[in-house]
Protein backbone atom coordinates (compact mmCIF):
# COMPACT_ATOMS: atom_id res chain seq x y z
CA UNK A 1 0.00 0.00 0.00
CA UNK A 2 1.76 3.44 -0.92
CA UNK A 3 2.38 6.31 1.19
CA UNK A 4 -0.91 8.25 0.19
CA UNK A 5 -3.12 5.69 0.31
CA UNK A 6 -1.79 4.99 4.82
CA UNK A 7 -2.47 8.70 4.81
CA UNK A 8 -5.84 8.41 3.79
CA UNK A 9 -6.88 5.14 5.52
CA UNK A 10 -5.17 6.97 8.80
CA UNK A 11 -7.16 10.21 8.77
CA UNK A 12 -10.21 7.74 8.06
CA UNK A 13 -9.27 5.41 10.86
CA UNK A 14 -8.14 8.25 13.02
CA UNK A 15 -11.24 10.27 12.40
CA UNK A 16 -13.38 7.73 13.17
CA UNK A 17 -11.95 6.89 16.61
CA UNK A 18 -12.26 10.25 17.54
CA UNK A 19 -15.48 10.34 17.09
CA UNK A 20 -16.43 6.99 18.97
CA UNK A 21 -14.17 7.39 21.60
CA UNK A 22 -16.37 9.87 24.04
CA UNK A 23 -14.78 12.97 25.72
CA UNK A 24 -11.93 15.67 24.25
CA UNK A 25 -8.81 13.85 22.62
CA UNK A 26 -7.34 16.91 21.76
CA UNK A 27 -4.87 17.87 18.57
CA UNK A 28 -5.56 18.65 15.46
CA UNK A 29 -5.36 17.15 11.61
CA UNK A 30 -1.76 15.92 12.05
CA UNK A 31 -2.31 14.52 15.06
CA UNK A 32 -5.12 12.65 13.86
CA UNK A 33 -3.71 11.30 11.04
CA UNK A 34 -0.38 10.20 12.58
CA UNK A 35 -2.57 8.34 15.56
CA UNK A 36 -4.63 6.89 12.67
CA UNK A 37 -1.95 5.82 10.99
CA UNK A 38 -0.06 4.12 14.20
CA UNK A 39 -3.76 2.73 14.82
CA UNK A 40 -3.82 1.28 11.43
CA UNK A 41 -0.45 -0.61 12.04
CA UNK A 42 -1.34 -1.92 15.48
CA UNK A 43 -4.83 -3.22 14.30
CA UNK A 44 -3.10 -4.93 11.23
CA UNK A 45 -0.40 -6.73 13.93
CA UNK A 46 -2.89 -7.66 16.55
CA UNK A 47 -4.95 -8.98 13.23
CA UNK A 48 -1.96 -10.87 11.90
CA UNK A 49 -1.16 -11.83 15.55
CA UNK A 50 -4.76 -13.24 16.31
CA UNK A 51 -5.30 -14.94 12.96
CA UNK A 52 -1.64 -16.82 12.54
CA UNK A 53 -0.04 -16.34 15.92
CA UNK A 54 2.54 -14.42 15.02
CA UNK A 55 4.02 -11.33 16.34
CA UNK A 56 4.94 -8.97 13.23
CA UNK A 57 4.78 -5.34 11.95
CA UNK A 58 1.75 -5.16 9.58
CA UNK A 59 -0.08 -3.11 7.36
CA UNK A 60 -4.09 -3.15 6.72
CA UNK A 61 -4.90 -3.25 3.01
CA UNK A 62 -7.50 -0.20 1.36
CA UNK A 63 -10.72 -2.36 1.96
CA UNK A 64 -13.69 -2.71 4.01
CA UNK A 65 -12.18 -5.11 6.32
CA UNK A 66 -8.96 -3.37 6.36
CA UNK A 67 -11.06 0.06 7.74
CA UNK A 68 -12.17 -1.86 10.13
CA UNK A 69 -9.18 -3.14 11.41
CA UNK A 70 -7.73 -0.04 11.53
CA UNK A 71 -10.75 1.91 13.09
CA UNK A 72 -10.08 -0.21 16.16
CA UNK A 73 -6.59 -0.08 16.23
CA UNK A 74 -7.21 3.76 16.39
CA UNK A 75 -9.47 3.56 19.15
CA UNK A 76 -6.73 1.57 20.74
CA UNK A 77 -4.32 3.95 20.18
CA UNK A 78 -6.37 7.58 20.81
CA UNK A 79 -7.69 5.65 24.09
CA UNK A 80 -3.61 4.62 24.95
CA UNK A 81 -2.62 8.29 23.66
CA UNK A 82 -5.44 9.80 25.95
CA UNK A 83 -4.26 8.10 29.11
CA UNK A 84 -1.00 8.99 28.50
CA UNK A 85 -1.41 13.04 28.04
CA UNK A 86 -3.91 12.96 30.51
CA UNK A 87 -1.35 11.23 33.19
CA UNK A 88 1.24 14.40 32.13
Amino acid sequence: MGILAWIVLGLIAGAIAKVILPGNQGGGFISTMFLGIIGAFVGGSLHTFFTTGALQLASVTFSIGGIVVAVLGAIVTVFVWSLITRAT
